[in-house]
């Protein structure tokens, strides 16, 4: 069965009503004339007839060859009053033609759309069709002007009851039009703003892809620093004391099997590093365990004395917060041994409160403050700045104090956000920015 389109139906309807509206005066006109004529009802049919004819070039001029001229009030409000009064000079030559007289209220209620003007073209039209249904105007009689006003008060209230009726249900029309349309266009511009959100989520997820990949590559850079930099610094550093050996063959062996023991450290921890895994320190130790078993290798390996201290309670953290710091103390300690002269060197650790902090410092002869920032020079490069991406991007700070032969103190300040129960490295952390804390001043013994 072929299903029927609702809005075609109404609009095919619409197009009806209109056509049968349009022909419907003409209608009464010719219907008005008709019954006058078989009746004998006028004894002026000429006059009659002429007026018929004026009545419809004034309908075919005014409403069907101009509608256009109904939608302004001035031309509507002569049409109407043109129409009434030649409606109303027919009814005097006979009766008859109230039958036409009716259409004024179709006009009325279909043409004014002024509440008041719509009344009093009721009005008007209510006395015109009285007048006819009287059979004239009233005599002198009281009598007569009693039953003709009645009539006209009845026609008042019945057609106007009626057209009250009909401009409520025109003004709910109305006013569902305006919530259809109000509807339409609110779903146009949801539709607006979907269309917005899809194109700025596909840009969002661009940037994040992109922001991903810069962080996969920060962290990589970071993580060949902490590994592969370091370690080859060790080895060159073992085999530069090995050649400096030759007379001595029990120490040459030693700094060659020290740098052996550094390319297989170097390679597991680079192995670890492509795959994010945690540090092999940290892998059976504690926080404090591993930077003392880190200070005791870098020691061994370079004959200066590194002690580590740990303070307040410790407790397991984060693994992020960890490793951040481990690297952090890895590349504190390389950087001593590259540029320091140290003789003696200190780590501590301190758990207080809600931050952890850990303190690097030499006895060295130190450097100018530009290069502490990052600046490239003696001390300066991608090592400092490294150590102060891991502390930022944890919600921390790095600081660094150093003068010259003063020696140089390295301070991390993170926020000591303990691991939960059951969670994972991957879990998001709780944004936490810590007020700046001076550098701590490790213990030597």
């Amino acid at each position: 069965m072929r299903r029927i389109d609702p809005d075609a139906q109404i609009a095919l309807l619409e197009r009806h009503q209109r056509a049968l509206l349009n022909a419907l005066p003409y209608g009464l006109l010719a219907i008005s004339l008709l019954v006058t004529i078989a009746a004998h009802a006028s004894h002026h049919l000429l006059l009659t007839a002429g007026l018929t004819v004026l009545a419809a070039g004034w309908l075919l001029w005014m409403a069907t060859l101009h509608p256009r001229w109904l939608a302004r009030p001035l031309t509507l409000t002569i049409f109407f009053a043109g129409m009434l009064v030649i409606a109303a000079a027919l009814v005097l030559t006979s009766g008859w033609y109230g039958i036409f007289a009716w259409t004024g209220y179709l006009f009325s209620a279909l043409a004014l759309a002024d509440p008041r003007a719509r009344a009093a073209g009721v009005a008007a039209t209510a006395l015109v069709l009285g007048t006819a249904q009287h059979g004239g105007v009233p005599s002198g009689s009281v009598g007569s002007w009693v039953s003709w006003s009645t009539i006209v008060l009845a026609n008042f209230v019945i057609a106007g009851g009626f057209i009250w009726a009909a401009s409520i249900d025109d003004l709910r029309h109305d006013r569902r039009d305006s919530a259809l349309e109000e509807i339409t266009e609110v779903n146009r511009r949801l539709e607006a703003s979907l269309k917005e959100n899809a194109a700025l989520h596909r840009q969002l997820v661009a940037q994040a892809r992109e922001a991903g990949v810069l962080d996969e590559r920060q962290r990589m850079a970071r993580e060949i620093h902490d590994t592969l930099a370091q370690g080859l610094t060790g080895i060159i550093t073992q085999l530069a004391a090995a050649s400096l050996a030759r007379e001595d063959p029990a120490e040459r062996e030693h700094h060659l099997a020290a740098a052996a023991e550094l390319a297989r450290e170097s390679l597991r921890e680079a192995r670890r590093s492509v795959a994010a895994m945690t540090p092999e320190a940290l892998r059976d130790s504690q926080l404090p365990d591993a930077l003392r078993q880190v200070a005791a290798r870098w020691s061994e390996l370079h004959d200066v004395p590194a002690h580590v201290t740990s303070t307040g309670a410790a407790r397991p953290l984060r693994p992020e917060i960890e490793v951040a710091l481990l690297r952090t103390a890895q590349e504190a300690l390389t950087n001593i041994a590259k540029h320091a002269h140290a003789t003696r060197v200190g780590v501590t650790l301190s758990y207080i409160g809600d931050v952890v902090t850990l303190d690097v410092r030499d006895d060295g002869i130190g450097f100018a403050r530009d290069c502490a920032d990052g600046v490239p020079g003696e001390r300066g490069g991608f090592g400092l700045t490294a150590m102060r991406q891991r502390a930022l991007a944890l919600g921390g700070k790095l600081e660094i104090e150093s003068e010259i032969a003063g020696g140089t103190a390295v301070s991390a300040s993170i926020p000591a956000i303990a691991m939960v129960a059951h969670g994972s490295a991957g879990d998001s952390l709780a944004p936490a920015v810590q007020e700046s804390l001076g550098p701590g001043t490790p213990s030597f013994t």
